[in-house]
């Protein structure tokens, strides 16, 4: 380190070298080696406060002071109220950063070692990264690690907040409350900052998440006036700004989650009922394939559950989470995959019912109504969970074809007589509607996308354009344009969704290589 108070002159053009020093949670015997010796060795510390002239940094770095160090006290102008300020409280602040980096520069330039000490880390949160941006590429500059709110919180509840696969979300508790509940629902693990006046929106975003009841709450950890409690129970007119929420991790502790007989992943065990009350079944929509299709309620539903059943195929799609228990099953067994979800739920279980697409569309959400409907399952409470349907999925692939009116029909006879497959059909293309055909074909069934082309071949032109769409979102995509006239139903399998425009779908290359298929808004008067 150079140029400290004691070391002779700078040399000419030499400058003095920029420190962003982190303090940790606030005792400062947490306070890291390496703070703790540039603290002492800098020509000038510099620390932020509020108005009122108290900086909880500096009261940390006390013990480290020589006393004969220059100290610059970055007093914010304001911190939630008001301001007349031109460019509002954005621009406000934006002066202050700038007047304050000035300040440091003019040390800097006269060849003085400035540290800003910052509580927890200096670039999680903290007021040093605005003087960074504005100074570190005109000095030399190190930013000294130091123990995070995030990470104190942990400690001082005695709870892991991630293990194995879990990820952790940290949240800004200012975000508007819909995003928080977002948020919260699609999180494994979160911490949110910046609790305060925040505080109500906060907990009603928890609530509404499912989250509440697994909330903890920590308030100036390592600090004087420490609090820690379960967040339900804490008075919202209490709570400081200087207080975090913990989801902590799901895995269970060693001696409360001895593992299912089988392992846990995969495991069809049932003889082992939870102690957590009232049980629920929740229909979960996945999307069309893996996690990026998945919604953050969909994502929250999952973590929550204690159970998943499913299709073996869609199941494989949701990650494992240690302490789930997953059914898998034949793809043909609806009725039982949804009795055997519902008997579980009667047990205290919180079961996820695992979905292709959306729920509602050929897919679990009625089987689970028709048996939750039955005498013996009507007091167990069930949800329906939205997922991106595999007709808006291909759509959005190949462009716009489902821009205006259109009709959705599964060709699958294996619930209703092909006469009735044939009686929709016709009505759909007598309407000039575009039909999203679902279920075109399967090992079982292979004639049934010819019957439906030679049918709707009776209303509609050779030329019309079918959007061709298999494992839409899966490695195997692929999304082709065809003419009806030319569909090979060979070419057609369960994985298939068809989306065949009405006499206005329009198929243009736009360039080379770039295709779209779009169905007007207007429809031409008669």
């Amino acid at each position: 380190m150079t140029n400290h108070r004691n070391d002779p002159a700078p040399a000419e053009g030499a400058t003095g070298r920029l420190y962003g020093v982190g303090l940790g949670p606030g005792d400062p015997s947490l306070v890291t080696v390496r703070a703790a010796e540039l603290i002492g060795k800098a020509d000038v510390v510099a620390y932020h406060s509020a108005r009122h002239g108290r900086s909880i940094a500096r009261s940390i770095a006390e013990r480290y002071l020589t006393g004969g160090q220059i100290e610059e006290k970055l007093v914010y102008p304001l911190t939630v109220e008001t301001t007349d300020h031109p460019g509002g409280y954005r621009g406000a602040l934006d002066d202050f950063y700038e007047e304050a980096a000035a300040r440091l520069a003019a040390h800097l330039d006269a060849g003085r070692d400035v540290v800003v000490l910052a509580e927890g880390d200096p670039f999680f949160y903290g007021s040093y990264q605005h003087m960074h941006k504005r100074l570190a590429d005109r000095y030399p500059t190190e930013v000294v690690p130091g123990v995070t709110s995030v990470s104190a919180a942990a400690a001082r509840l005695g709870m892991p907040l991630t293990e194995a696969d879990e990820t952790l979300t940290v949240i800004p508790g200012t975000l508007p409350e819909e995003e928080l509940t977002a948020r919260l629902a699609a999180a494994d693990s979160a911490v949110v900052m910046k609790l305060g006046r925040t505080f109500p929106a906060v907990r009603r975003a928890l609530e509404r998440a499912g989250r509440l009841d697994d909330a903890q709450y920590v308030e100036r950890a390592f600090m004087e006036g420490e609090r820690t409690a379960p967040l339900a129970s804490v008075d919202a007119g209490t709570v400081p700004y200087f207080s975090v929420a913990v989801l902590p991790s799901k895995v269970a502790p060693l001696e409360s989650a001895p593992p299912a007989p089988g392992g846990t992943d995969g495991s069809t065990d049932t003889d082992t009922d939870t102690d957590s009350g009232t049980g629920s079944v929740t229909v979960i929509g996945t999307g069309p394939a893996g996690p990026l299709w998945l919604t953050p309620e969909a994502r929250g539903a999952l973590a929550a559950a204690t159970d998943l059943v499913g299709y073996t195929t869609y199941l494989d799609r949701v990650p494992v989470r240690p302490g789930q228990v997953r059914h898998g099953s034949d793809n043909k067994v609806e009725s039982e995959r949804a009795e055997f979800a519902l008997d579980l739920a009667r047990r205290g279980h919180r079961v996820a019912v695992v979905s292709s697409g959306d729920p509602g569309v050929f897919a679990m959400a009625t089987a689970v109504l028709e048996v939750a409907c039955e005498e013996a399952y009507r007091e167990v409470p069930v949800r329906i969970v939205p997922g991106m349907t595999a007709a808006h999925a291909a759509a959005s692939r190949a462009g716009a074809p489902l821009g205006h009116d259109y009709a959705v029909v599964s060709l699958s006879d294996r619930l209703k007589p092909w006469d009735v497959v044939a009686q929709r059909l016709r009505a759909a293309a007598a309407a000039d509607l575009v039909l999203a055909l679902y279920n075109p074909g399967s090992q079982s069934r292979t004639t049934q996308v010819g019957r439906a082309r030679d049918l709707l071949l009776e209303y509609r032109d050779p030329g019309t354009p079918v959007v061709m769409a298999r494992d839409v979102g899966g490695p195997t995509e692929r999304v082709r344009t065809v003419r009806l006239g030319d569909l090979d139903p060979s070419e057609v399998d369960m994985r298939t969704i068809l989306l065949v425009g009405s006499s206005q779908t329009r198929h243009v290359t736009r360039s080379p290589g770039s295709e779209v298929t779009w169905t007007p808004r207007r429809y031409p008067e008669a």
